[in-house]
């Protein structure tokens, strides 16, 4: 596998914000987001085996770990270090992007769905059957960059009948959306649905950041 990089740190998003988190971040990705916080990972990165990473893991001492990217699944060896943290004991996060299928990710797996807005680039981009194949520990992330992908992604919400089968994250652009205004949105559509804020940028800014 081709790790960009393994650090540990509190884990700024989904349900599990808060908590103290190991991240395996993988390189590669198919996709080019137009806000892209990750960039680094798209090229580069050093040759793991998944022993190799498991021991990484491990030395870090943490029992939640979140498999990121780039897009994780593009690299054929994920599903099998999903399921070798599962069978160490590890409570395991998939962060993906939703241009791939989930198909592969093993039963026990936490995933966090990341539905592509138009405010992204990406929109064509999105498997809409990965929706039938997410199961009761899924999480669906919409990222927003302004009122347009806002719109969107209550539409989305109604049209595919999202609303109580997972919780619902809307995440504003780093800088280019202004939280308040999302959680006025929210609060005004009755949504339900989470506003969510990258907390590790809140804390140590929006530079690349691992402790």
């Amino acid at each position: 596998m081709r790790i960009t990089e393994i650090f540990s740190s509190i884990q700024g998003e989904s349900t599990f914000a808060g908590l103290p988190c190991t991240f395996v971040r993988l390189t590669g990705c198919p996709l080019r987001c137009g806000y892209c916080d990750t960039a680094y990972a798209f090229a580069g990165g050093t040759e793991m085996t998944v022993d190799e990473v498991l021991a990484r893991v491990a030395d870090h001492g943490i029992d939640l770990v979140e498999v990121t990217g780039g897009e994780p699944l593009a690299q054929r060896e994920t599903p099998a270090l999903l399921s070798e943290l599962l069978a160490a004991g590890y409570q395991v996060l998939l962060e993906t992007s939703n241009g791939l299928p989930i198909d592969p990710v093993p039963d026990g797996v936490h995933v966090i769905l990341d539905l592509k807005s138009p405010g992204s680039g990406e929109l064509a981009a999105n498997r809409w059957e990965n929706l039938d194949r997410l199961d009761e520990r899924g999480e669906i992330k919409f990222v927003l960059t302004d009122r347009a992908d806002f719109d969107w992604a209550v539409e989305t919400i109604a049209a595919h009948g999202l609303a109580g089968r997972w919780p619902l994250l809307l995440a504003p652009v780093y800088g280019a959306l202004d939280p308040a205004d999302l959680a006025a949105w929210i609060v005004e559509a009755h949504l339900p649905a989470r506003l969510q804020l990258q907390l590790h940028k809140l804390i140590w800014g929006p530079e690349r950041t691992g402790v």
